[in-house]
């Protein structure tokens, strides 16, 4: 079996006939009937019902089919990875990020990377992390940028930065703000996504750090605006980064705590996909990426934020 004769059936399939295929791909009707034919043999099935009125594939046939496509499709990527100049940039460049991050990074980055590759088609995605880890397997994102967990896992990242994470309250919350001792935390009610979320995670693992129990005033699985317009209107307190609420606290309406001993903060890394051709120019992509998030974090844009330079080990993305 080889790409040309998965590539002649797919395009028999797809015209319905072995005569028009021959005329369509300059290929002889009997070579290509005698290369189905072997192809058949290898397998050992048969691919096609033939009639008169053209060829349609067998339940086998149609399995092939799937892979037949796929198959083409990289070789097709792969030769336009090759042919393109990195100088040009990719034909098409898909970047993702969680909400917090997106927020600050798409302005400058879109910026940037239009600026950089005036040709490439743009695409900025933002979700949840694994929303966000299923599309970079599936192939449908070149890169993401993703708030990653304590603990070790098999997803490979670029460590990025570091984030602090702040109690997020009312503006009327009675305690002076500033800063705030984590395990204080236990007689906080919290606002807080459901239990696969990684914020959700991150304050059990506080929390059990701690001694005690996460008092869940209210679960939200909604978007950062909808949790901090509930913290606004008294239903409890949340646990953010400072970046999501810059302008709400700058404009009083609603207060951030620092939470010490230790100092809580998130890693944030880079992903690339790993199950299909690399579009030529990526590296570069992935150096710019990181120049602007140094870039935002020295400038302070990037509110309560450290570079992080150490080798990352292997990790896995959260959900928050």
């Amino acid at each position: 079996m080889n790409s040309d004769d998965l590539r002649l059936f797919a395009h028999i399939v797809r015209v319905g006939s072995i005569s028009r295929a021959a005329l369509e791909t300059g290929v002889d009707q009997s070579t290509l009937s005698r290369r189905l034919a072997a192809l058949e043999a290898e397998l050992g099935v048969r691919l096609l019902h033939r009639s008169g009125r053209g060829v349609v594939p067998t339940d086998r046939g149609a399995r092939l089919l799937d892979y037949a496509k796929a198959v083409a499709g990289l070789l097709d990527e792969a030769l336009a990875a090759t042919q393109e100049g990195v100088d040009g940039g990719p034909a098409q460049l898909h970047v993702a990020a969680q909400p917090t991050i997106a927020s600050m990074l798409f302005g400058p980055l879109g910026k940037a990377l239009g600026a950089r590759y005036p040709r490439t088609r743009l695409r900025f995605v933002e979700g949840l992390a694994d929303q966000l880890l299923e599309k970079l397997a599936k192939g449908e994102l070149d890169l993401a940028i993703l708030y990653l967990p304590e603990h070790a896992g098999a997803l490979q990242f670029d460590l990025l930065l570091s984030e602090g994470v702040r109690l997020i309250a009312p503006a009327d919350y009675p305690a002076p703000g500033g800063e705030i001792a984590t395990g204080r935390l236990r007689d906080i009610p919290l606002i807080l996504p459901s239990t696969h979320h990684g914020l959700r995670l991150m304050a059990e693992s506080l929390a059990a750090r701690h001694g005690f129990a996460v008092n869940v005033a209210l679960e939200c699985d909604g978007s950062t605006g909808i949790m901090k317009r509930l913290v606004q209107q008294g239903c409890g307190c949340t646990l953010l980064p400072l970046a999501a609420v810059i302008d709400e606290v700058a404009a009083g309406r609603l207060k951030s705590y620092r939470l010490l001993e230790p100092e809580v903060r998130r890693r944030v890394g880079l992903v690339m996909g790993r199950n299909r051709v690399l579009p030529a120019g990526l590296w570069d992509a992935v150096r710019l990426v990181k120049a602007q998030v140094n870039g935002l974090v020295v400038s302070g844009e990037w509110p309560d934020t450290v570079l992080e330079t150490a080798a990352a080990p292997a990790g896995e993305a959260s959900s928050a």
